[in-house]
């Protein structure tokens, strides 16, 4: 096939990535335009460029729902289940991001903000559909530079120039560890293509026990265990949730751990001769080191959270902890008990993705809701009586909560219940410790979200509501005021 037929088949496939950074370039080059020297814009800018947005968005889903399902590609890129589920769940979720930025920015960068979240999206879907280990690479990378912008914008305190270099710093550290692992690989396979590194690995026998993938697929756990905020690569997740916005939280408690997730299914299940993900099946070594992992994650991030007085602290040990749950489906995918599905932990992992990815987004934008720019909600105590003051975020709150900590009837309840089944479903003593020690950990979280709860719905609010100027400003200020 000539060079250029094959350049537009490949085309083809990512049209729903394309759009979405066509947007971007015409965002970054357009906006420096509509703002004057000294960063002034004109009032309401940001509703048209989040119109566009959504507008990009919606042309994306589009393509998405259209776009054909490939078999066996052996291009840059493969549309397969993965991939189409994983793009509908990234353009959901970052349609809900858009919202949640729009009245969170500023006039005069509100271009450079909703082109970073375009962009990230982009970078995820690539991965999801990425054939090739560059392509995978690219799109890690792709996802994490628009990140550091998206943390800096709009801020200039010290506070947020500090978490920005030190995301940064952790960040290209991590790339660093997945390329080098990715070097490996492509030395013991001499492709960058995951069909053919399949067909090596699955002529070679490379998942046997080979030093060298044991090496590089190590490097690369350790790079991405960043993004999915894993013991011991966590330690960044506390100091950046309190020091940036809560619209960048939402999106760095969630994107990081999808396109985390996402990368982990590409690679591995190539590595070890796999041609679907949904066949990955991990090895003896393997599962051990992401139970070890999961089992102190989750239980490093609960016990912090109870620790915990500030609620973006707290919000960010929660992540960690969910982090630590995605890890159980990983290490339970497939099965040792006759008959047991080879996509049990697999399905129950992508089923809790959006699930979390929702309630996570909803209890950040109740946040942003309720507090203002003169007194934002950092601390639990800013939480005191929050019902009496805004019900209907402290409603939507309690949703999200319930949710998180896996109380009935929520999606959240029905999340961690398929994970604690693909565990236990596998009938070997590891999963079955592994289902046991999810579940303590699920009633250990549920202690300090109902907590959060209680603080709302059954404390004296600290808080009064100013009728005038429409300003939420704390008591003990007005008293002095008047005195």
């Amino acid at each position: 096939m000539p060079a250029f037929d094959q350049l537009n088949q490949a085309a083809g496939l990512i049209i729903p990535e394309i759009i979405l950074i066509a947007t971007v370039c015409i965002m970054f080059l357009t906006a420096p335009f509509l703002v004057t020297e000294t960063g002034q814009a004109s009032p309401g800018l940001r509703h048209r460029w989040g119109i566009l947005t959504l507008l990009s968005i919606g042309c994306a889903v589009y393509a998405w729902i259209k776009s054909p399902l490939t078999d066996g590609a052996v291009g840059p890129f493969e549309i397969d289940a993965l991939a189409w589920y994983v793009r509908g769940v990234t353009l959901s979720t970052g349609a809900l991001l858009a919202l949640l930025l729009w009245d969170q920015t500023e006039d005069s960068i509100a271009a450079e903000v909703f082109a970073c979240l375009l962009a990230v999206l982009a970078g995820v879907n690539l991965v999801s559909v990425a054939n090739d280990l560059i392509g995978v690479f690219l799109g890690l990378e792709l996802v994490s530079i628009p990140t550091y912008l998206l943390l800096y914008l709009g801020r200039d305190d010290w506070q947020s120039r500090e978490v920005t270099i030190k995301y940064f710093l952790l960040s290209i550290f991590s790339s660093a560890l997945v390329l080098f692992g990715l070097a490996w690989v492509y030395g013991l396979a001499g492709s960058t293509n995951l069909a053919a590194i399949t067909q090596t690995a699955a002529l070679t026998g490379a998942a046997n026990g080979h030093q060298m993938l044991t090496v590089a697929l190590v490097l690369i756990l350790c790079g991405i265990s960043f993004r999915l905020t894993a013991v011991p690569f966590h330690f960044y997740a506390p100091d950046v949730f309190q020091g940036t916005t809560p619209s960048a939280a939402a999106m760095l408690s969630f994107i990081p751990k999808v396109v985390g997730v996402v990368a982990l299914l590409q690679i591995f299940p190539a590595c070890y001769g796999s041609l679907q993900p949904g066949d990955w099946i991990p090895t003896s070594a393997l599962r051990w080191l992401l139970a070890v992992m999961s089992i102190i994650t989750m239980t490093v991030g609960n016990m912090m959270a109870l620790r915990q007085k500030s609620v973006l602290r707290l919000l960010a040990w929660s992540s960690i902890s969910h982090g630590g749950y995605m890890l159980v489906g990983l290490a339970v995918s497939g099965g040792a008990a006759p008959g047991a599905s080879a996509s049990t932990g697999l399905a129950a992992v992508l089923f809790y993705l959006p699930v979390y990815g929702i309630m996570s987004i909803g209890i950040f934008a109740a946040l942003s809701s309720a507090g203002t720019k003169l007194r934002p909600l950092r601390a639990l105590e800013d939480l005191h009586g929050l019902s009496q003051i805004r019900p209907a975020q402290a409603l939507a709150m309690t949703v999200c909560l319930f949710g998180m900590g896996g109380l009935p009837p929520t999606g959240g309840f029905f999340g961690k219940l398929n994970l604690f089944f693909a565990a236990w479903k596998e009938n070997t003593e590891l999963s079955r410790t592994l289902a046991v020690i999810l579940a303590v950990n699920a009633v250990i979280a549920a202690t300090y979200y109902l907590r959060i709860i209680g603080l709302m719905y059954f404390e004296q609010s600290t808080v009064s509501t100013e009728k005038e100027s429409g300003q939420i400003a704390p008591i003990a200020a007005l008293n002095s005021e008047s005195a």
